[in-house]
């Protein structure tokens, strides 16, 4: 593996929590509202999705 790619996979699982954050606070403020709650639970659900992924990546 290349430099380039080892420094790319140690900011995936950072990158992937500051993904499930925005997802949260958007489901959540989506859900709130009542704007659109499909869409909020979906956003939820996706952030669960990239935690889940995060704690395999480092374990």
């Amino acid at each position: 593996m290349t430099p380039a790619f080892g420094s790319i996979a140690a900011a995936a699982p950072a990158l992937a929590m500051l993904g499930a954050l925005a997802c949260l606070i958007g489901g959540g403020y989506l859900i709130a509202t009542r704007r659109d709650r499909p869409k909020g639970v979906l956003m939820l659900v996706m952030a669960a999705v990239l935690v889940g992924n995060v704690l395999i990546w480092v374990a």
